[in-house]
């Protein structure tokens, strides 16, 4: 049999592409470079995205066609091609990043996302470059703590690839999947869709350059975290609880986590959240209602800095539910106590620096 272009290009006009309806001819995917040698047919497919869902299952259309539609024996090779620049690799998704941290707990209702975005605001206050990632997808905060419940994220072309430009409010650049959800609609992801959504946040989006890029992550341990140790050299990880044993059991698993020998991420250090409980109408009096120093009495035992004590104060709840973090309010104790927090994370990331090797990403398995 004798193969010449117009019988490829008719078949390929059979395959439509999922995303637009048009078949690859009409929407212009059959790249410039159709060789034929005999019964070997080769061609290239362009796609939008080197990241595109489609991609596999219309290269095999493809070739299907071609067998159906021209002879069963050509020996057809598929290249593709993006328009846009790849995505980059696990490891180097944040060159411009000098600090990754990780703030964690092993069980939820500690207040670990109040001690993130308030060490984010503080670290800014402070004159630093800073990122806040929202990495818990099921149950995205951010928006609500930061006021930007309708905060509209846009996206740019940069360096050939189309990325997600983090929103900023006091001097934090933020970026959660809250921004892109119903807040009112429950997200039903297996945990495949979930770590692919962490992943866009991360590695599509243009977080320039930063001093510190803080992960509020889930509570707990599981797939989320594996994907951020899979793709970020995470500097160091903050553990908070609060003093109560139930607590501090489960933020034994999240340090353990953390210094597992496979993922060897350092513990710059605990906090104590909640750590008594003081009256508006007497801010001398403390009332420990949770235990008294439990995390400290924590840090001591697994060797690592008790970074701060957080106290529990009415200003806190309501400051995240009006959307602005107490840490803004430079006069409260709380505010003061964030800023110390914020102090101590940094001269613990210098230390670990200095005296420590980089962190290296865990490797995936094959």
């Amino acid at each position: 049999m004798q193969l010449y272009p117009k019988l490829i290009t008719d078949a390929l006009a059979t395959v439509r592409y999922p995303g637009s309806g048009k078949n690859l001819i009409e929407a212009g995917m059959v790249e410039d470079d159709l060789r034929i040698d005999g019964m070997n047919v080769s061609f290239s497919l362009i796609f939008e995205k080197s990241t595109d869902p489609f991609m596999k299952s219309v290269v095999k259309a493809a070739e299907a066609a071609i067998h159906t539609y021209v002879d069963k024996g050509v020996n057809v090779s598929i290249s593709t091609k993006s328009t846009q620049a790849a995505r980059p690799e696990p490891g180097k998704m944040l060159p411009q990043v000098k600090n990754v941290i990780a703030v964690s707990s092993g069980k939820g209702g500690v207040g670990k996302s109040t001690v993130a975005a308030n060490l984010a605001v503080s670290l800014a206050a402070l004159g630093y470059k800073v990122g806040l990632l929202d990495a818990d997808i099921f149950g995205p905060s951010m928006p609500k703590m930061f006021h930007m419940e309708s905060e509209n994220i846009f996206a740019e072309m940069k360096d050939g690839r189309q990325v997600l430009i983090p929103a900023m409010k006091y001097g934090v650049k933020l970026l959660s999947i809250g921004f892109f959800v119903n807040p009112a609609t429950a997200t039903l992801w297996r945990g495949g869709m979930a770590c692919n959504a962490l992943t866009q946040l991360i590695a599509d989006a243009d977080w320039g350059e930063l001093d510190y890029f803080i992960l509020d992550t889930p509570p707990g341990t599981g797939d989320i975290h594996l994907t951020l140790l899979q793709n970020l050299a995470i500097t160091g990880a903050v553990i908070v609880s609060t003093p109560q044993e139930v607590a501090l059991a489960d933020a034994r698993k999240g340090i353990d986590m953390y210094r597992n020998e496979k993922v060897n991420v350092p513990i710059l250090g605990l906090v104590e959240n909640m750590a008594w409980f003081t009256p508006r109408e007497l801010p001398d009096n403390k009332y420990f209602i949770f235990g008294r120093e439990g995390v400290k009495r924590l840090a001591a035992e697994m060797e690592v800095p008790l970074l701060g004590q957080i106290p529990l104060v009415q200003g806190i709840c309501e400051s995240g539910d009006e959307g602005e973090p107490i840490a803004t309010q430079s006069e409260s104790l709380t505010a003061q106590a964030f800023r110390e927090l914020a102090q101590s994370v940094v001269r613990e990331t210098e230390r670990r620096n200095r005296d420590e090797a980089p962190t290296q990403i865990v490797a995936v398995k094959k």
